[in-house]
């Protein structure tokens, strides 16, 4: 016999939350468990079912989600803006309502992350024999809810509370009137309270950049270390070395740099210094050759330690003896066995180079000495100590190939060790660090902008035709702006044999077939007003000449930087050049420039600087920089500081019998040694990726788009944050159409690069054509959820005819004609495009 409805008993059923002054709002998802049936005895246990609460029992703000939950957000009982926050739910329960437990996952809004009990859903039973699962909150007694709270680890993590408070009325009845079941009111739990810690994880990204070179001291060669990051606070670097694979610490005598102290006797401390620039902090540590490694790991403040995975950051120093980096903790890269094996080859070499170089030198000067009585002319002379020159130059360029530069940082995933830097930082051990200590200013770096950049390339092949092309996109920097993109490309500026520009003349002119040189400023400016940065297209590979030599060659050369045939180099037979031999492949159709002549350099720097100061480029577009080193573009970007700055390495694809390769690795590899060259200062169009979505789209393909590790197959896949990803730029699209997209297929391409990682970069007459909406809808699904350079993917399927990927846990999409649909067991999707095979989905707080 049941209680008549005027004597229920009432219970309500309470939650507390102690959070963090300015921690973000939490959702609080909880479902009703009620029991099919409940009558209980001692041999059987009941049978569960998931349900909705019903209407009475929703706190004020409930959400249904789906048909087993609801998503109520937390009531702020904080006093003042200074208190720590608290924060509230109240459910209203009835016996009646057969409820025998609540059950509820905590969800941060801001960040998206989910928080649990042991890995499951927190359980608060109702009823007395819920208390055996593994899961359960059971009663903890004599704790003390408000009055004896402590604010000790009110930063460090978040506090639950649990509070269950029955409250029986008997509305005027005597107890004695009642008839209720002895076991029922045995199986209700009186009032109890529970506090459980939740550790709140908080994903930041920092870097840790360890760059390593070689040079001469005392005719030993020795390790120059240079240690950058951009953590902020005070950070120490806790050091040590090691002479063999055992990587025992060891601590390695002086000099060292100063403000260095020992530690425990086993490492040293050395407290990183600022930059000048007010950006991150540095150290540099100078080492004898005779150490195999160099270990590390950082101290940020007082209370949080960097390492990578558990394990002390290695860096190997080359060492015939230890040719392998199998990495920080136990990752390994093939990659990078080759390349450390190739260095320590080229270190032993370099001394027999040298003395070779030497040797050929005494000659020279023996032979111009042998002829006693004989007075060389001049230009013997000159002519003897110019091949000197060339020979000491060429010693300087294979000692300077011969330097590897290492940098290490914390996603695993990506295979960062083969190039400089990884993307993120893991924080060792799992303590938790004060939230408002991890609040830091973006990391600008000229190889990622602010790493939210989305670029749009604003010409074509047939711009130039107009002759006022720079007053055109004038007219339209406010439409680009509101369309969300944050750099433009512009074309070359200078005076240029071809009117697309890319066969300069005189650098200085900046009056070409686009516009002269006061509609560039205008248009630059007008991009500053409106928010968006301007990329320069500097082609620094060629330049053609003003004038003959006395062959009829042209290769001298006219105008403000009036240079000779030197400034050509030496091995391309149709431009007859007295340089050196080329640091790249010859561009034919142009005398090649020897960037390791120092006039040259010096020329070029100064006038990347001029046109920052006078036209107001904030980076550069660097043409065709398979022709010269990556350390001379890393010389003028130190020199220029450019916001932004990608180079474009495009070489061909592999392919087999007309088909092209899965394994685009070799390709890849060679644009990432190039971006390694720089010292990881510029990004590069990411070739491998459009290639791979050639075949992908084309073919129905679609497998193609995850490598064997399950990883992205492009550049984009090993160093995203230096990838540029585009479908299409003015040489392979346009009028030219060298390599054209497949056609009908761009919004797939799109879909895919403005969703995943890396900067993408948009072609002009895409924006301008039927795909205009679309892809402002893209833009804006991107800048919405706050993809980036870094962001994470996560492939869910690569088959025949479909492709499907979660970006930052934030975006769902797929590409390709075949199904696909994001799981919903921890993210509620919202579909955002439907379009022509493809769609994206967008995760819901």
């Amino acid at each position: 016999m049941h209680p008549s409805p005027s004597i229920i008993p009432t219970c309500h059923f309470l939650l507390h939350f102690h959070l963090p002054i300015q921690t973000h709002l939490l959702i609080i998802h909880f479902i009703a468990l009620t029991p099919s049936s409940l009558t209980l005895s001692q041999s059987t246990q009941p049978k569960w079912e998931w349900d909705q609460p019903h209407g009475d029992m929703l706190p004020p703000g409930s959400v249904p989600i789906k048909d087993y939950a609801i998503e109520t957000p937390l009531k702020d009982l904080s006093l003042s803006a200074e208190d720590d926050t608290f924060h509230e739910i109240r459910i209203d329960l009835k016996p009646n309502d057969h409820i025998s437990a609540i059950n509820f996952v905590l969800k941060d809004e801001e960040t998206g992350a989910w928080y649990r009990n042991k890995g499951r859903d927190f359980k608060v039973p109702l009823i007395n024999y819920l208390k055996t699962e593994t899961n359960t909150i059971e009663p903890k007694r004599g704790l003390t809810l408000w009055p004896g709270f402590s604010k000790h680890s009110s930063f460090e993590k978040w506090i639950l509370f649990f509070f269950l408070m029955l409250f029986k009325s008997r509305a005027g009845q005597d107890d004695s009137s009642e008839s209720i079941d002895p076991k029922q009111e045995n199986d209700q739990l009186e009032g109890y309270n529970v506090e459980i810690p939740i550790t709140k994880k908080v994903l930041i990204n920092n870097f840790i950049s360890v760059s390593v070179k070689k040079y001469f001291e005392s005719e030993e060669v020795k390790n120059l270390l240079y240690l950058e990051t951009d953590l902020p606070g005070d950070v120490a670097l806790h050091w040590g070395v090691c002479r063999d694979d055992s990587r025992k610490w060891e601590v390695p005598p002086a000099p060292h740099p100063s403000e260095t102290v020992k530690f425990k006797d086993k490492a040293l401390r050395t407290q990183f210094k600022p930059r000048g620039n007010g950006q991150g902090s540095s150290v540099q540590i100078t080492l004898g050759e005779e150490f195999s490694g160099f270990l590390f790991v950082l101290k940020q403040n007082e209370n949080a330690w960097f390492k990578y995975k558990g394990n002390d950051f290695y860096i190997p120093l080359s060492s015939s003896s230890n040719l392998l980096i199998n990495g920080i903790g136990e990752y390994e890269s093939e990659g990078v066995k080759k390349e450390i094996t190739e260095e320590a080859i080229q270190k032993t070499s370099f001394f027999q180079f040298t003395n070779g170089t030497v040797n050929e030198i005494k000659n020279v000067v023996a032979e111009n000495s042998s002829e006693s009585g004989k007075v060389k002319s001049k230009e013997v002379q000159n002519s003897i100590l110019q091949e000197i020159e060339r020979l000491a130059s060429e010693a300087y360029n294979f000692f300077r190939s011969s330097i590897p530069t290492f940098s290490e940082a914390t996603t695993v995933e990506h295979r960062e060790t083969t190039i400089v830097e990884r993307e993120a930082a893991i924080v060792e051990p799992e303590a938790t660090v004060q939230s408002e200590k991890l609040t830091h200013d973006i990391k600008i770096c000229s190889a990622t902008g602010s790493g939210y950049e989305i670029i749009c390339q604003g010409f074509n092949w047939e711009s130039h035709k107009s002759g006022r092309w720079y007053m055109e996109l004038k007219e339209k920097a406010s439409e680009l702006s509101s369309l969300g993109f944050t750099l433009v490309w512009l074309p070359p500026p200078t005076e240029s044999v071809s009117p697309e520009g890319y066969m300069p003349k005189d650098l200085f002119n900046l009056n070409s077939r686009y516009g002269n040189i006061g509609e560039l400023k205008d248009l630059v400016k007008r991009f500053h007003e409106v928010g968006i940065k301007v990329l320069g297209d500097a082609v620094l590979n060629h330049r053609c000449a003003h004038y003959q030599n006395q062959n009829g060659i042209w290769n001298i050369f006219g105008g403000r930087l009036n240079w000779d045939d030197r400034a050509v180099v030496a091995d391309d037979p149709h431009f007859q050049g007295r340089g050196n031999k080329s640091s790249g492949d010859n561009f034919h159709a142009a005398p090649n420039i020897d960037h390791s002549q120092e006039f040259v350099r010096k020329d070029l720097k100064e006038w990347l600087c001029w046109l920052r100061k006078e036209v107001g480029y904030d980076g550069w577009r660097l043409d065709f920089v398979r022709g010269f080193w990556g350390g001379y573009v890393k010389d003028y970007l130190d020199a220029s500081e450019p916001y932004f700055a990608v180079g474009e390495y495009w070489d061909s694809l592999g392919y087999s019998y007309g088909e092209m390769d899965y394994n685009q690795d070799a390709h890849r590899q060679r644009i990432i040694d190039w971006i390694r060259a720089t010292s990881g200062t510029a990004s590069a169009f990411d070739v491998t990726t459009k290639g791979i979505l050639h075949s992908a789209l084309e073919k129905c393909e679609y497998w193609r788009l995850s490598d064997q590790e399950g990883k992205p197959p492009g550049v984009v896949g090993w160093w995203p944050s230096r990838a540029v990803t585009f479908i299409e730029n003015h040489d392979t699209g346009s009028t030219q159409g060298h390599w054209r997209f497949p056609s009908g297929k761009e919004m797939q391409g799109y879909a895919y690069i403005l969703t995943h990682p890396g900067t993408p970069s948009v072609f002009f007459d895409h924006i301008l054509s039927h795909y205009k909406t679309e892809i402002e809808a893209l833009v804006s699904i991107r800048k919405r959820n706050k993809i980036h350079c870094r962001s994470t993917v996560e492939i869910s399927k690569a088959e025949r005819d479909v492709y499907a990927a979660i970006i930052d846990e934030k975006i769902a999409m797929k590409i390709g004609p075949g199904h696909f649909e994001p799981s919903s067991t921890f993210h509620k999707w919202s579909l955002a495009i439907d379009g022509k095979d493809y769609k994206i989905w967008e995760a819901s707080s």
